[in-house]
Protein backbone atom coordinates (compact mmCIF):
# COMPACT_ATOMS: atom_id res chain seq x y z
CA UNK A 1 0.00 0.00 0.00
CA UNK A 2 1.64 3.12 -0.75
CA UNK A 3 1.54 5.48 1.91
CA UNK A 4 3.33 8.88 0.56
CA UNK A 5 1.06 11.73 0.50
CA UNK A 6 2.90 14.83 0.63
CA UNK A 7 5.75 13.70 -0.39
CA UNK A 8 6.76 15.12 -3.52
CA UNK A 9 8.55 13.69 -6.86
CA UNK A 10 12.48 14.52 -5.91
CA UNK A 11 11.65 14.95 -2.26
CA UNK A 12 10.53 18.18 -1.99
CA UNK A 13 7.72 20.80 -3.45
CA UNK A 14 10.05 23.69 -5.22
CA UNK A 15 8.81 26.59 -4.95
CA UNK A 16 10.33 29.70 -6.74
CA UNK A 17 8.32 32.52 -6.66
CA UNK A 18 9.60 36.06 -5.50
CA UNK A 19 7.61 39.17 -4.05
CA UNK A 20 7.28 41.73 -6.82
CA UNK A 21 7.91 44.58 -4.57
CA UNK A 22 11.50 42.47 -3.88
CA UNK A 23 12.20 41.68 -7.21
CA UNK A 24 11.23 45.09 -9.37
CA UNK A 25 14.95 46.26 -8.76
CA UNK A 26 16.18 42.94 -9.68
CA UNK A 27 14.15 42.70 -12.94
CA UNK A 28 14.80 46.64 -14.34
CA UNK A 29 16.79 46.81 -16.78
CA UNK A 30 17.09 43.27 -17.93
CA UNK A 31 16.88 42.19 -21.68
CA UNK A 32 13.54 40.87 -22.10
CA UNK A 33 11.85 37.98 -24.28
CA UNK A 34 7.84 38.05 -24.51
CA UNK A 35 6.43 34.50 -24.32
CA UNK A 36 2.59 32.75 -25.18
CA UNK A 37 0.78 31.76 -23.09
CA UNK A 38 2.04 27.76 -23.42
CA UNK A 39 4.93 29.43 -21.76
CA UNK A 40 3.79 31.32 -20.02
CA UNK A 41 1.30 28.33 -17.59
CA UNK A 42 4.96 26.38 -17.32
CA UNK A 43 6.57 28.86 -15.93
CA UNK A 44 4.08 28.93 -13.34
CA UNK A 45 4.07 25.21 -13.09
CA UNK A 46 7.65 25.62 -12.69
CA UNK A 47 7.42 27.88 -9.87
CA UNK A 48 5.00 26.77 -7.37
CA UNK A 49 6.33 23.31 -7.96
CA UNK A 50 3.91 21.09 -9.99
CA UNK A 51 7.00 20.02 -12.15
CA UNK A 52 8.78 19.35 -9.23
CA UNK A 53 11.82 18.62 -9.22
CA UNK A 54 12.40 20.71 -12.19
CA UNK A 55 13.89 24.69 -11.46
CA UNK A 56 13.60 25.60 -14.98
CA UNK A 57 13.29 24.70 -18.29
CA UNK A 58 15.14 21.81 -19.49
CA UNK A 59 19.00 21.93 -20.84
CA UNK A 60 20.49 19.52 -23.28
CA UNK A 61 21.67 17.20 -21.05
CA UNK A 62 17.72 16.49 -19.71
CA UNK A 63 15.93 16.81 -22.89
CA UNK A 64 18.36 14.25 -24.32
CA UNK A 65 17.86 12.09 -21.04
CA UNK A 66 13.85 12.55 -20.99
CA UNK A 67 13.79 11.35 -24.83
CA UNK A 68 15.63 8.62 -25.13
CA UNK A 69 15.82 6.91 -21.61
CA UNK A 70 12.31 8.70 -20.20
CA UNK A 71 14.78 9.94 -16.96
CA UNK A 72 16.05 13.46 -16.53
CA UNK A 73 19.75 13.52 -16.36
CA UNK A 74 19.65 13.01 -12.39
CA UNK A 75 18.06 10.08 -12.54
CA UNK A 76 14.15 11.08 -11.61
CA UNK A 77 11.96 9.86 -13.89
CA UNK A 78 10.38 12.10 -15.90
CA UNK A 79 8.57 11.30 -19.60
CA UNK A 80 7.74 14.68 -21.75
CA UNK A 81 10.25 17.76 -22.33
CA UNK A 82 9.66 21.14 -20.61
CA UNK A 83 11.40 23.30 -22.77
CA UNK A 84 11.39 27.23 -24.15
CA UNK A 85 11.81 27.49 -27.56
CA UNK A 86 13.11 30.26 -29.43
CA UNK A 87 13.55 31.12 -32.94
CA UNK A 88 17.47 32.09 -34.12
CA UNK A 89 16.17 35.51 -34.75
CA UNK A 90 15.16 35.82 -31.47
CA UNK A 91 18.31 34.75 -30.29
CA UNK A 92 19.93 37.22 -32.23
CA UNK A 93 17.84 40.26 -31.55
CA UNK A 94 17.43 39.63 -27.81
CA UNK A 95 21.10 38.83 -27.63
CA UNK A 96 20.85 35.63 -25.47
CA UNK A 97 23.65 34.50 -24.32
CA UNK A 98 24.57 32.20 -21.71
CA UNK A 99 25.35 33.36 -17.70
CA UNK A 100 22.82 35.96 -17.79
CA UNK A 101 19.29 36.59 -16.57
CA UNK A 102 16.65 37.32 -18.72
CA UNK A 103 13.14 38.55 -18.57
CA UNK A 104 10.26 36.79 -19.34
CA UNK A 105 7.07 38.90 -19.87
CA UNK A 106 3.46 37.85 -20.75
CA UNK A 107 0.69 40.36 -22.32
CA UNK A 108 3.43 42.97 -21.84
CA UNK A 109 3.94 42.58 -18.15
CA UNK A 110 7.21 41.12 -16.45
CA UNK A 111 6.38 37.42 -15.56
CA UNK A 112 9.82 35.51 -14.68
CA UNK A 113 13.24 35.29 -15.30
CA UNK A 114 15.33 32.91 -16.70
CA UNK A 115 19.07 32.70 -15.75
CA UNK A 116 20.23 30.91 -18.72
CA UNK A 117 22.95 28.31 -18.45
CA UNK A 118 22.40 26.91 -22.07
CA UNK A 119 21.36 28.26 -25.65
CA UNK A 120 21.11 24.71 -27.39
CA UNK A 121 18.80 23.07 -30.68
CA UNK A 122 18.03 19.57 -30.62
CA UNK A 123 16.68 17.32 -33.42
CA UNK A 124 12.92 17.68 -33.66
CA UNK A 125 11.35 14.93 -35.31
CA UNK A 126 14.01 12.83 -33.66
CA UNK A 127 11.82 14.29 -29.93
CA UNK A 128 8.87 13.91 -31.73
CA UNK A 129 9.22 10.34 -32.67
CA UNK A 130 10.87 9.64 -29.11
CA UNK A 131 7.75 11.13 -27.03
CA UNK A 132 4.66 10.16 -29.17
CA UNK A 133 6.21 7.15 -30.83
CA UNK A 134 5.70 9.08 -34.60
CA UNK A 135 6.65 11.76 -36.88
CA UNK A 136 3.05 11.63 -38.17
CA UNK A 137 1.95 15.38 -38.68
CA UNK A 138 -1.98 14.11 -37.96
CA UNK A 139 -1.04 13.90 -34.09
CA UNK A 140 -1.12 17.30 -32.25
CA UNK A 141 1.81 16.64 -30.22
CA UNK A 142 3.39 16.05 -33.33
CA UNK A 143 2.53 19.21 -34.77
CA UNK A 144 3.06 21.24 -31.80
CA UNK A 145 7.26 19.83 -31.65
CA UNK A 146 7.21 20.48 -35.35
CA UNK A 147 6.04 24.10 -34.44
CA UNK A 148 8.59 24.91 -31.84
CA UNK A 149 11.58 27.45 -32.75
CA UNK A 150 15.10 26.18 -33.71
CA UNK A 151 16.46 26.99 -30.35
CA UNK A 152 16.34 25.75 -26.61
CA UNK A 153 17.09 27.76 -23.41
CA UNK A 154 17.65 26.10 -20.31
CA UNK A 155 17.97 27.33 -16.67
CA UNK A 156 16.17 28.22 -13.32
CA UNK A 157 13.36 31.08 -13.09
CA UNK A 158 11.90 32.44 -11.17
CA UNK A 159 8.22 33.75 -10.88
CA UNK A 160 8.25 37.60 -10.24
CA UNK A 161 4.75 38.83 -11.00
CA UNK A 162 2.28 35.92 -10.06
CA UNK A 163 -0.60 36.02 -12.35
CA UNK A 164 -4.21 36.36 -11.14
CA UNK A 165 -6.39 33.08 -12.24
CA UNK A 166 -9.98 34.37 -13.29
CA UNK A 167 -12.96 33.48 -13.06
CA UNK A 168 -14.63 30.95 -12.74
CA UNK A 169 -11.05 29.23 -12.51
CA UNK A 170 -10.29 31.02 -9.66
CA UNK A 171 -12.11 28.70 -6.92
CA UNK A 172 -10.34 25.67 -7.86
CA UNK A 173 -6.60 27.36 -8.53
CA UNK A 174 -4.79 25.78 -5.85
CA UNK A 175 -0.83 25.24 -5.77
CA UNK A 176 0.68 22.23 -4.38
CA UNK A 177 1.27 23.47 -1.10
CA UNK A 178 -2.03 24.59 -1.00
CA UNK A 179 -3.13 20.91 -1.74
CA UNK A 180 -1.30 19.35 0.46
CA UNK A 181 -1.95 21.70 3.22
CA UNK A 182 -5.52 21.40 2.66
CA UNK A 183 -5.22 17.31 2.72
CA UNK A 184 -3.64 17.51 6.28
CA UNK A 185 -6.46 19.71 7.50
CA UNK A 186 -8.76 17.12 6.05
CA UNK A 187 -7.12 14.67 6.93
CA UNK A 188 -6.82 12.73 3.65
CA UNK A 189 -3.88 10.48 3.79
CA UNK A 190 -5.11 8.96 0.38
CA UNK A 191 -6.06 10.46 -2.15
CA UNK A 192 -6.89 9.07 -5.66
CA UNK A 193 -6.42 11.73 -8.66
CA UNK A 194 -8.46 11.70 -11.54
CA UNK A 195 -7.28 13.60 -14.82
CA UNK A 196 -9.98 15.35 -16.73
CA UNK A 197 -10.61 16.96 -19.72
CA UNK A 198 -14.42 16.35 -20.36
CA UNK A 199 -17.76 16.91 -18.41
CA UNK A 200 -18.61 13.97 -16.14
CA UNK A 201 -21.13 11.23 -16.99
CA UNK A 202 -22.24 8.35 -15.07
CA UNK A 203 -18.94 6.33 -16.21
CA UNK A 204 -16.55 8.76 -14.80
CA UNK A 205 -18.46 9.12 -11.42
CA UNK A 206 -18.39 5.13 -10.99
CA UNK A 207 -14.94 5.03 -11.95
CA UNK A 208 -14.18 7.85 -8.64
CA UNK A 209 -15.82 6.30 -6.30
CA UNK A 210 -14.38 2.25 -7.44
CA UNK A 211 -11.24 3.93 -7.65
CA UNK A 212 -11.63 5.56 -3.92
CA UNK A 213 -13.39 2.53 -2.36
CA UNK A 214 -10.20 0.18 -4.05
CA UNK A 215 -7.61 2.91 -2.85
CA UNK A 216 -9.41 2.91 0.84
CA UNK A 217 -9.08 6.68 0.52
CA UNK A 218 -10.21 9.21 2.14
CA UNK A 219 -10.35 11.81 -1.16
CA UNK A 220 -10.60 12.18 -4.66
CA UNK A 221 -9.23 15.36 -6.35
CA UNK A 222 -10.66 16.06 -9.71
CA UNK A 223 -7.61 18.13 -11.34
CA UNK A 224 -9.09 19.28 -14.51
CA UNK A 225 -6.68 19.84 -17.76
CA UNK A 226 -7.49 23.75 -18.49
CA UNK A 227 -5.06 24.91 -21.65
CA UNK A 228 -5.09 24.94 -24.98
CA UNK A 229 -8.12 23.86 -26.59
CA UNK A 230 -9.31 23.07 -30.49
CA UNK A 231 -12.29 22.99 -31.85
CA UNK A 232 -15.69 20.77 -30.80
CA UNK A 233 -13.45 20.27 -27.23
CA UNK A 234 -15.69 20.92 -24.49
CA UNK A 235 -15.48 24.62 -23.17
CA UNK A 236 -12.75 24.53 -20.00
CA UNK A 237 -15.78 26.17 -17.97
CA UNK A 238 -18.00 23.39 -18.43
CA UNK A 239 -15.64 21.04 -17.47
CA UNK A 240 -14.31 22.17 -13.98
CA UNK A 241 -18.18 23.43 -13.08
CA UNK A 242 -19.59 20.35 -13.72
CA UNK A 243 -17.04 18.31 -12.31
CA UNK A 244 -17.54 20.49 -9.01
CA UNK A 245 -21.64 19.89 -9.44
CA UNK A 246 -21.25 16.21 -8.55
CA UNK A 247 -19.87 17.31 -5.36
CA UNK A 248 -22.63 20.56 -5.04
CA UNK A 249 -25.25 17.94 -6.03
CA UNK A 250 -24.60 15.31 -3.48
CA UNK A 251 -23.10 12.57 -5.40
CA UNK A 252 -19.56 12.86 -3.26
CA UNK A 253 -19.73 14.23 0.23
CA UNK A 254 -18.32 17.36 0.88
CA UNK A 255 -15.39 15.97 2.90
CA UNK A 256 -14.71 13.40 0.16
CA UNK A 257 -14.54 15.26 -3.09
CA UNK A 258 -12.83 18.25 -4.53
CA UNK A 259 -12.21 19.91 -7.75
CA UNK A 260 -9.10 21.79 -8.82
CA UNK A 261 -7.13 22.32 -12.14
CA UNK A 262 -3.99 22.20 -13.94
CA UNK A 263 -2.49 24.89 -16.50
CA UNK A 264 -1.27 22.44 -19.18
CA UNK A 265 -1.75 21.66 -23.23
CA UNK A 266 -2.61 18.24 -23.57
CA UNK A 267 -0.12 16.50 -25.30
CA UNK A 268 -1.51 13.47 -26.53
CA UNK A 269 1.50 11.32 -25.90
CA UNK A 270 -0.58 8.31 -24.91
CA UNK A 271 1.41 6.29 -22.43
CA UNK A 272 4.12 8.84 -21.62
CA UNK A 273 1.77 11.36 -20.85
CA UNK A 274 0.44 9.15 -18.24
CA UNK A 275 3.62 9.02 -16.74
CA UNK A 276 3.78 12.70 -16.56
CA UNK A 277 -0.08 13.07 -15.16
CA UNK A 278 0.69 10.84 -12.34
CA UNK A 279 4.23 12.79 -11.27
CA UNK A 280 2.43 15.54 -11.47
CA UNK A 281 -0.68 14.59 -9.00
CA UNK A 282 2.08 13.22 -6.69
CA UNK A 283 3.48 16.65 -6.78
CA UNK A 284 0.06 17.80 -5.53
CA UNK A 285 -0.14 15.56 -2.94
CA UNK A 286 -2.05 12.03 -4.59
CA UNK A 287 -1.00 8.82 -3.51
CA UNK A 288 -3.18 7.02 -6.05
CA UNK A 289 -4.22 7.74 -9.95
CA UNK A 290 -7.24 6.51 -12.01
CA UNK A 291 -5.74 5.42 -15.51
CA UNK A 292 -9.14 4.39 -17.69
CA UNK A 293 -9.06 3.20 -20.93
CA UNK A 294 -7.30 5.13 -24.19
CA UNK A 295 -5.64 7.64 -21.53
CA UNK A 296 -4.18 11.23 -22.86
CA UNK A 297 -4.86 9.32 -26.07
CA UNK A 298 -5.81 10.63 -30.02
CA UNK A 299 -7.13 9.14 -32.60
CA UNK A 300 -5.79 5.06 -32.94
CA UNK A 301 -2.03 6.16 -32.64
CA UNK A 302 -1.98 4.05 -29.39
CA UNK A 303 -3.29 0.70 -27.90
CA UNK A 304 -6.41 1.77 -25.43
CA UNK A 305 -4.34 0.12 -22.69
CA UNK A 306 -1.13 1.31 -23.35
CA UNK A 307 -1.16 3.72 -20.31
CA UNK A 308 -1.65 0.53 -18.46
CA UNK A 309 1.25 -1.50 -19.38
CA UNK A 310 3.52 1.39 -19.40
CA UNK A 311 3.52 1.49 -15.62
CA UNK A 312 5.24 -2.30 -15.63
CA UNK A 313 7.98 -0.51 -17.67
CA UNK A 314 8.90 2.16 -15.01
CA UNK A 315 10.17 1.95 -11.74
CA UNK A 316 8.10 2.32 -9.12
CA UNK A 317 7.55 6.80 -9.22
CA UNK A 318 5.84 6.75 -5.27
CA UNK A 319 2.65 6.82 -6.63
CA UNK A 320 -0.06 3.77 -7.12
CA UNK A 321 -1.57 3.69 -10.47
CA UNK A 322 -5.21 2.42 -10.05
CA UNK A 323 -6.02 0.81 -13.63
CA UNK A 324 -9.57 0.78 -15.40
CA UNK A 325 -10.82 -1.12 -18.00
CA UNK A 326 -14.16 0.08 -20.26
CA UNK A 327 -17.88 1.24 -17.91
CA UNK A 328 -20.75 1.91 -20.02
CA UNK A 329 -24.68 2.02 -19.22
CA UNK A 330 -26.50 -1.02 -18.76
CA UNK A 331 -30.23 -0.43 -19.50
CA UNK A 332 -30.69 -3.87 -17.51
CA UNK A 333 -29.19 -3.30 -14.61
CA UNK A 334 -30.33 0.45 -14.91
CA UNK A 335 -27.29 1.92 -14.01
CA UNK A 336 -23.19 1.79 -14.81
CA UNK A 337 -21.80 -0.97 -15.93
CA UNK A 338 -18.07 -2.69 -15.92
CA UNK A 339 -16.35 -4.72 -18.00
CA UNK A 340 -16.84 -8.55 -17.57
CA UNK A 341 -18.89 -7.58 -14.81
CA UNK A 342 -22.40 -8.20 -15.45
CA UNK A 343 -23.89 -10.47 -18.36
CA UNK A 344 -25.71 -7.97 -20.79
CA UNK A 345 -22.94 -6.55 -22.99
CA UNK A 346 -24.85 -6.83 -25.75
CA UNK A 347 -27.14 -4.34 -24.30
CA UNK A 348 -24.81 -2.60 -23.55
CA UNK A 349 -24.61 1.87 -24.25
CA UNK A 350 -21.74 3.28 -23.99
CA UNK A 351 -20.91 6.26 -22.06
CA UNK A 352 -18.61 8.13 -24.46
CA UNK A 353 -17.71 11.23 -25.90
CA UNK A 354 -20.17 10.61 -28.90
CA UNK A 355 -23.02 10.04 -26.35
CA UNK A 356 -22.87 13.16 -24.64
CA UNK A 357 -22.17 15.31 -27.65
CA UNK A 358 -25.25 13.50 -28.88
CA UNK A 359 -27.33 14.16 -25.91
CA UNK A 360 -25.99 17.98 -25.44
CA UNK A 361 -26.57 18.50 -28.86
CA UNK A 362 -30.02 17.58 -29.49
CA UNK A 363 -30.88 19.26 -25.98
CA UNK A 364 -32.47 16.00 -25.12
CA UNK A 365 -31.87 14.84 -21.65
CA UNK A 366 -30.54 10.87 -21.27
CA UNK A 367 -31.42 8.92 -18.47
CA UNK A 368 -30.47 10.31 -15.24
CA UNK A 369 -28.46 7.13 -14.35
CA UNK A 370 -26.26 8.16 -17.33
CA UNK A 371 -25.62 11.24 -17.40
CA UNK A 372 -26.61 13.37 -14.23
CA UNK A 373 -29.29 15.76 -14.61
CA UNK A 374 -27.83 18.18 -12.66
CA UNK A 375 -24.74 18.21 -14.97
CA UNK A 376 -26.94 18.02 -17.55
CA UNK A 377 -28.02 21.34 -16.73
CA UNK A 378 -25.05 23.15 -15.56
CA UNK A 379 -23.36 22.01 -18.97
CA UNK A 380 -26.46 24.06 -21.21
CA UNK A 381 -25.51 26.92 -18.42
CA UNK A 382 -22.03 27.31 -19.08
CA UNK A 383 -22.81 26.56 -23.06
CA UNK A 384 -25.63 29.91 -22.70
CA UNK A 385 -23.11 31.75 -20.24
CA UNK A 386 -19.37 31.08 -21.98
CA UNK A 387 -19.85 29.50 -24.69
CA UNK A 388 -22.01 31.88 -27.33
CA UNK A 389 -24.72 29.18 -27.01
CA UNK A 390 -22.30 25.89 -27.42
CA UNK A 391 -20.75 23.94 -24.41
CA UNK A 392 -18.06 22.89 -27.11
CA UNK A 393 -15.47 24.90 -28.28
CA UNK A 394 -15.65 26.98 -31.44
CA UNK A 395 -13.92 30.10 -33.35
CA UNK A 396 -16.05 32.35 -31.73
CA UNK A 397 -15.30 31.06 -28.50
CA UNK A 398 -11.58 30.83 -28.85
CA UNK A 399 -11.88 34.65 -30.10
CA UNK A 400 -14.06 36.07 -27.13
CA UNK A 401 -13.22 33.42 -24.17
CA UNK A 402 -11.90 35.21 -21.09
CA UNK A 403 -8.11 34.38 -20.83
CA UNK A 404 -7.02 31.95 -18.13
CA UNK A 405 -4.51 34.18 -16.46
CA UNK A 406 -4.17 38.00 -16.31
CA UNK A 407 -1.47 39.87 -15.26
CA UNK A 408 -1.29 43.29 -13.53
CA UNK A 409 1.66 45.83 -13.67
CA UNK A 410 4.29 45.72 -11.60
CA UNK A 411 4.81 48.51 -9.78
CA UNK A 412 7.96 50.83 -10.53
CA UNK A 413 9.04 48.40 -13.92
CA UNK A 414 9.34 50.21 -17.32
CA UNK A 415 9.02 48.04 -20.33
Amino acid sequence: MVDNALRPHGGRIVERVEDPRAAVDRVRGLKTLSVDGRIAAECVNIAYGFFSPLQGFMGREDVEAVAREMRLASGYVWSVPIVLDVSPEEVAATGIGTGETLLLTFAGQPLATIDVDQVFSWDREEMALSIYGTTDDRHPGVRRTQGLGDRFLGGNITLVNPPAISPPFDRFWHTPRQLSDQFQVRGWRRVVAHQTRNVPHAGHEWMMKAAWFAAGAEGVLVNAVIGEKRAGDYIDEAIVLSHDALRTAGYFREETHMTSILLWDMRYAGPREAVFHAIVRKNLGCTHHMFGRDHAGVGSFYDPYASHRIFDEVPDIGIEPLLSLEWWHCPRCGGAAYSGLCGHEEQKEELSGTFMRRSLESGVKPSHLAFRSEVFDLVTECAAMYGDGSPFVTESYLRSRNPVMTMSPMEGWEG
